[in-house]
């Protein structure tokens, strides 16, 4: 697997990029980016952080309802106790992958979002930010596209920098 890291917003917040997803499947899928966060991320930013937990926290979130939003793009996420500092993992599939989508189709983009517990935590408002990115079809086009990591770690940073990703 390889994977891309690069800083946002502020110097602590994390995003890492999977081009090519291995997984065919919803619990491979959301294995794969939880594993992804735990091998690059700063081990003090979420002491004792356990990746099965972490997954099978998503998955519990992801029996209360699919949080594929449709047009190919999934956003799993969930409030991480002991977590300190926001992560964002992006992971895309070429052949797309089963996810319960609103839509009932394959989802090729995934957006993995995990954030600290505390009140200060913008959580809902970081949700919101990427579902508005998502719906944006040039930016799903764009990210479909892009044909290196570097492109999709450009689009991704122009949405964390707080500008508009323009084509």
């Amino acid at each position: 697997m390889t994977i891309t890291q690069m800083t946002t917003l502020s110097q602590t917040d994390q995003v890492l990029i999977i081009p090519k997803l291995a997984a065919a499947d919803k619990k491979e899928v959301l294995d794969e980016l939880v594993a992804a966060a735990g091998q690059v991320f700063d081990p003090t930013l979420a002491p004792g952080l356990d990746p099965e937990l972490v997954t099978a926290h998503l998955e519990a979130r992801e029996e209360l309802g699919s949080t594929g939003i449709g047009d190919g793009m999934a956003i799993p996420h969930g409030r991480i106790e002991g977590l300190r500092e926001t992560i964002l993992v992006c992971g895309r599939s070429s052949k797309g992958i089963p996810f319960d989508a609103d839509d009932g189709r394959p989802v090729h983009i995934f957006l993995l979002l995990l954030t600290p517990t505390s009140a200060d935590c913008p959580y809902l408002s970081y949700l919101a930010e990427l579902v508005l990115f998502l719906r944006n079809p040039l930016i799903r086009s764009r990210l479909l596209q892009a044909e290196s990591r570097a492109e999709l770690a450009a689009i991704l940073r122009e949405k964390t920098a707080g500008r508009e990703a323009h084509g």
